[in-house]
C-alpha cells in the first residue's frame, strides 16, 4: 500500500469537501476540519488561501501528488496553446492512473496507481507500470488477463457512485477501455467544484 492511502479521508477532512464522492468519507458526518483546533469558527479565507486551497484539492483529487511532479504538469500546460486551465485538466485526466480510475476498473485514485505499479495494465497491448504515463487519444488500456479476476476490480465495476465519463469507453466484459479523447474542465466529473483559474493564480504569484 503506499502511504498515502490511508490518508485519502484526511485529504477530505482539511479541504472540507467530500472531494472524490465516496460514501464514507467522514465529510459526510463531520463538517469541520482535522486536529483539536478543528471546530473552531472560520474567519474568511483570503485570495492566497483560495488559491492554495484549489491546488491542494486538485493535487489531492489525483492521489495527492507530490509538489514537484505538480508544479511540473502546470509549467507544461502553460506552454501549450490555449487556455492554461483547461490544458492543466487535460493533461491530469491523461495520467495512467486517472484513465484506469475513469474507466472503473478500481475504485479509487489511489488504487489505480498501485495497480498500475503492480503491472496489471497493458496501454496497446504492452504493459505499462509507471502511473503518471501519458495516455494518447485512440490508446487502448485493458487489465492483463491474469488479473481479470482480481475481487477489488470486479467490486469497483459494480460501484454506483460513479460513471464512466464520454472521453473514456470501457467494455468491463473484456476489461478495456480506450481513451477517446482530451476532456476539459467541464467534461470532468468531478464530485466537487474544481477551480484551475486560482491554481493559476497561485503559481503566478509564487
Amino acid at each position: 500500500m503506499t502511504k498515502r492511502t490511508s490518508a485519502k479521508y484526511k485529504i477530505d477532512r482539511r479541504m472540507g469537501e467530500n472531494i472524490w464522492g465516496r460514501p464514507k468519507s467522514p465529510v459526510n458526518r463531520r463538517e469541520y476540519g482535522p486536529g483539536q483546533h478543528g471546530q473552531r469558527r472560520k474567519g474568511k479565507m483570503s485570495d492566497f488561501g483560495l488559491q492554495l486551497r484549489a491546488k491542494q484539492k486538485l493535487k489531492g483529487y489525483y492521489g495527492d501528488l507530490t509538489e514537484k511532479q505538480f508544479r511540473r504538469i502546470f509549467a507544461e500546460a502553460e506552454r501549450l496553446r490555449g487556455d492554461t486551465g483547461e490544458q492543466l485538466i487535460g493533461l491530469l485526466e491523461r495520467r495512467l492512473d486517472a484513465v484506469v480510475y475513469r474507466a472503473k476498473f478500481v475504485a479509487t485514485i489511489f488504487a489505480a496507481r498501485q495497480f498500475v505499479n503492480h503491472g496489471h495494465v497493458l496501454v496497446n497491448g504492452k504493459r505499462v507500470n509507471i502511473p503518471s504515463y501519458r495516455v494518447k487519444e485512440g490508446d487502448v488500456i485493458e487489465v492483463r488477463e491474469k488479473s481479470k479476476q482480481i475481487a477489488a476490480l470486479l467490486e469497483a465495476v459494480q460501484l454506483p457512485e460513479r460513471d464512466v465519463p464520454d472521453y473514456v469507453e470501457a467494455d468491463h466484459s473484456k476489461m478495456k477501455a480506450t481513451f477517446v479523447r482530451t476532456p476539459g474542465l467541464s467534461d470532468v466529473p468531478y464530485p466537487v467544484m474544481m477551480e484551475p483559474n486560482l491554481v493559476i493564480e497561485y503559481y503566478a504569484q509564487n
